[in-house]
């Protein structure tokens, strides 16, 4: 009995322990963790700003990546704490490889998404001004976009590192772009085939799938009116009659072969997804084409591909 009131009597409050430990327990958590941990106590609240705490959810390679983008903004991003860094790249995209590629981290778990852009993508017939166009628009992250005009033979195609990518992530791929002033066409009934594998393997797709690039058929057929049918004669004048119905007519899966819209204005189109075990450097492609329906296709706004983390309910 003396024995336990003596272990009891030395029990330390977890608040009470060096801020070093704390800050060392901390950085086993997650960013959000730490932002209510830091309300517990001004202990807490101290061990929470810590560069130390913030290294551990900063990606490992970080400061190579930040070395690649605008020396000015790589100079204003290294003065800044472990912590503000961390929030700034989740806010913030910040534009690398001379302006071809955009990084960002995921807000909820720090992990690392990168876009590709229109520059940096394989484009048949891209610099052939009869096809495709290249313009500058204010709302892209990029100097440039490819605005298609007009062709038949539509293919897309990019590549990126695994190592370049989190590891034990789940990504999806979308593609990201948007109608032209002209307005798409081309588009409305004749399936885009979209694939991701990894270049040179040899084996199967990881994913293959058909999508649809036309925006304003995927809103149409996400809902459809239909009126609530009346019976026997005098119904009519029982009751006013009731308000349209909104009545979902297509799956879950159908929808998904549909453009998005996003919190920026512009579209995306899910590709697929790849899962990124880490370890391994191999270089994954994405493509999306259409080159058997012959038909013509135009009034599209290309900004680039994105690659991103998927939530974790996915």
């Amino acid at each position: 009995m003396v024995v336990i009131m003596q272990e009891q009597q030395e029990a330390v409050e977890f608040h009470d322990l060096p801020e070093g430990c704390i800050e060392n327990v901390l950085s086993f958590t997650t960013p959000r963790d730490v932002a209510r941990l830091s309300l517990v106590s001004s202990t807490f609240r101290s061990a929470a700003q810590s560069d130390s705490v913030w290294d551990k959810f900063l990606p490992s390679d970080y400061r190579s990546i930040i070395s690649q983008c605008d020396e000015e903004i790589d100079n204003s991003l290294y003065v800044l704490s472990k912590k503000d860094l961390y929030v700034n790249l989740t806010q913030k995209p910040i534009l690398i490889d001379d302006g071809k590629k955009s990084f960002q981290l995921d807000k909820v778990d720090g992990k690392k998404c990168y876009m590709l852009s229109a520059r940096s993508l394989f484009i048949v017939w891209g610099d052939t001004p009869r096809y495709w166009k290249w313009i500058s628009v204010p709302d892209s992250r990029f100097s440039q976009v490819a605005e298609l005009v007009s062709v038949c033979w539509f293919e897309i195609r990019g590549w990126i590192n695994t190592s370049m990518l989190s590891p034990n992530t789940l990504y999806g791929v979308y593609l990201v772009f948007k109608a032209s002033t002209s307005r798409t066409y081309g588009f409305e009934y004749q399936p885009c085939e979209a694939s991701i594998l990894i270049a040179g393997g040899g084996g199967d797709p990881v994913v293959e799938r058909n999508v649809f690039l036309d925006a304003e058929r995927g809103r149409r057929l996400r809902y459809q009116i239909v009126p609530r049918r009346r019976t026997g004669i005098f119904s009519r004048y029982l009751e006013p009659p009731p308000p349209p119905q909104v009545e979902q007519t297509e799956s879950v899966d159908d929808l998904q072969k549909y453009p998005k819209e996003r919190t920026d204005g512009w579209l995306e189109m899910e590709l697929g997804e790849y899962f990124n075990e880490g370890g391994d450097d191999k270089e994954v492609e994405i493509s999306v084409c259409e080159v058997k329906g012959g038909g013509w296709k135009g009034g599209l706004v290309l900004q680039g591909i994105e690659i991103r983390p998927k939530p974790k309910s996915c």
